[in-house]
C-alpha cells in the first residue's frame, strides 16, 4: 500500500503533505518512458506536418493541454498512473515543439539550443535541491517538489530532442544507427549505476537519454525504406506506441508493481557510498569523452546530414521541373514570400554572416510549412519538387560546418526555380 515517505516537507515549508505522486523506478517505468518519449515525436511530426496544422498552432494546442493534464495530476493527492503518464506523454509532446520552435521557426542552431537547455536543466535541479534539500524522485510528497519535477521532466526532454536532433546533423546516421549511441550510453550509465555511482544523478542522465532512444525509434519505424527507415509512417508509429502505452498502464493499474513505499528513502540513503560516488564521476567523465570522440570522428566524415532526406519519405525520385512550371500554379504573393527570404539568406550568406543565414532561412521552412496545406493540393509534383529544393537549401545552410560555396549553389537553384 502507497504511504508517505520517509523523506519530510523541507524545514519552513508550508504546503500540504502528499503520498508519494511518481511511480517505482522499475523496468516498467523504463519500458513506458521509451514508449512515451517515441510517441512525443511520431504524434508532434503526424499532427504539425501531415494533418497540416503547423508548427505554432500545434504548440498552442499542446500547451493548453499540457496546463490541464498537470493541473489534473497535481491536485491528485497520490500516484495514479493514468494522470502521470498522461502528463509524462504529452510532456513528451510538448517539449519536442518547443525545441522544434527554437530551431525551425527562429533558426536557432542546435550547437546553441542544446547547451542552453542543458543550462535551463542545471539551473532548475538547482533552485529544486537548494529548496528542498534532495532531487530524488522517491520524496515527491509536496506540491512545490512536484512542480520541480515536472519542470525538469519538461526540460530533460527538450534537452533531449535537441541533442538527438543535433546527433543526426553532426553524423549524417540514419535514425537506424544513431539510436545505436543513446543506447550505448544508457547501458554505460547502468553500468556505472551498478558499480556505486549516485542513484539520483544516473537516474536524471538515464532519463535525458531515453528522449533521443526514444526519438529514433520512432523515426526509424517512420520514414521510409530508401532513407534507413521501416516505413510505417507517423501515423502507424503514433498508434502503435499509443496503443502500448495504454496497454501498460492498464496493467500497471491492476497489478501495482511501481507504487512506491515507504522503505524506498531510507534503501537509497543507506547504499550511498559517497567515496565510490565520486570515483565513478571519473567514469561519467570518461564515457562522455568517448561520446565526443564518436561524434567527432563521424563528424568529419563524408555524410549527408538526415534532416536533408527525411522530407523524402515514399523514396520515389523527384521530378525535375522548369522555373515556369514549378510556380505557375502557385498564387504570385506565395513565391515572392518564398524568392525574398531566399534571397536575403543568399546575401547574408555571400556577406559572410553565416548566423544571421541561419537565423533567415528559419523564416523559409516556416513559411514553407504553413503554405504546404494551400500549395500542395494545387500542384502536388511542383510542391514536391519545390519541398527537395528547399530541403537542400535548409540543409546546406545548417550544416554543422557550413560551406559557402555549398550553400550559394543550393540557394541560387532555389532562387532560379522560384523566378519562374
Amino acid at each position: 500500500m502507497s504511504t508517505t515517505t520517509t523523506i519530510p516537507p523541507a524545514p519552513g515549508t508550508r504546503t500540504r503533505a502528499l503520498l508519494n505522486k511518481v511511480p517505482e523506478v522499475t523496468i516498467w517505468f523504463w519500458i513506458i518512458k521509451i514508449l512515451c518519449t517515441t510517441v512525443g515525436e511520431s504524434f508532434a511530426d503526424w499532427i504539425a506536418v501531415d494533418l497540416g496544422v503547423g508548427l505554432i498552432n500545434t504548440t498552442i494546442i499542446f500547451t493548453v493541454v499540457l496546463a490541464a493534464v498537470l493541473t489534473w495530476q497535481i491536485r491528485l493527492p497520490r500516484y495514479n498512473p493514468f494522470s502521470y503518464w498522461l502528463a509524462v506523454v504529452v510532456l513528451s509532446v510538448t517539449g519536442t515543439l518547443y525545441t522544434d520552435i527554437l530551431t525551425d521557426k527562429y533558426g536557432v542552431n542546435l550547437a546553441i539550443t542544446t547547451p542552453i537547455v542543458a543550462v535551463l536543466l542545471a539551473v532548475v535541479f538547482g533552485l529544486w535541491y537548494r529548496k528542498e534539500g534532495t532531487l530524488s524522485i522517491h520524496s515527491i510528497v509536496t506540491v512545490p517538489r512536484e512542480m520541480f519535477y515536472w519542470l525538469a521532466i519538461l526540460l530533460t526532454f527538450a534537452l533531449g530532442t535537441a541533442a538527438g536532433d543535433w546527433t543526426l546533423e553532426l553524423t549524417g546516421w540514419t535514425p537506424g544507427v544513431a539510436v545505436l549511441l543513446p543506447t550505448f550510453l544508457i547501458a554505460a550509465t547502468v553500468v556505472g549505476w551498478k558499480l556505486g555511482a549516485n542513484a539520483v544523478l544516473s537516474f536524471w542522465i538515464a532519463y535525458v537519454l531515453t528522449r533521443p532512444l526514444g526519438a529514433n525509434l520512432g523515426d526509424w519505424l517512420a520514414v521510409d525504406k530508401q532513407i534507413g527507415g521501416l516505413g510505417v509512417g507517423t501515423l502507424g508509429t503514433s498508434v502503435i506506441f499509443l496503443s502500448a502505452i495504454l496497454a501498460t498502464v492498464v496493467f500497471l493499474a491492476i497489478k501495482r508493481p511501481d507504487v512506491i513505499d515507504d522503505e524506498t528513502e531510507v534503501r537509497e540513503a543507506i547504499a550511498r557510498r559517497p567515496e565510490r560516488e565520486r570515483v565513478m564521476l571519473g567514469y561519467y567523465g570518461a564515457v562522455a569523452a568517448v561520446a565526443i570522440g564518436v561524434l567527432a570522428y563521424a563528424n568529419h566524415q563524408p555524410h549527408q546530414a538526415f534532416s536533408a532526406q527525411e522530407e523524402a519519405l515514399g523514396g520515389a525520385p523527384v521530378e525535375q521541373l522548369t522555373p515556369q512550371q514549378a510556380t505557375a500554379h502557385f498564387p504570385a504573393a506565395d513565391v515572392t514570400q518564398l524568392r525574398t527570404i531566399t534571397q536575403d539568406t543568399l546575401t547574408l550568406v555571400t556577406s559572410g554572416d553565416q548566423a544571421g543565414a541561419t537565423a533567415r532561412i528559419g523564416d523559409l521552412e516556416t513559411a514553407w510549412d504553413d503554405a504546404q496545406s494551400r500549395l500542395e493540393p494545387l500542384d502536388e509534383t511542383a510542391w514536391t519538387f519545390l519541398d527537395s529544393e528547399i530541403d537542400d537549401a535548409l540543409s546546406a545552410v545548417r550544416a554543422g560546418t557550413p560551406d559557402p560555396a555549398s550553400e550559394q549553389g543550393a540557394l541560387g537553384a532555389l532562387i532560379t526555380s522560384l523566378n519562374g
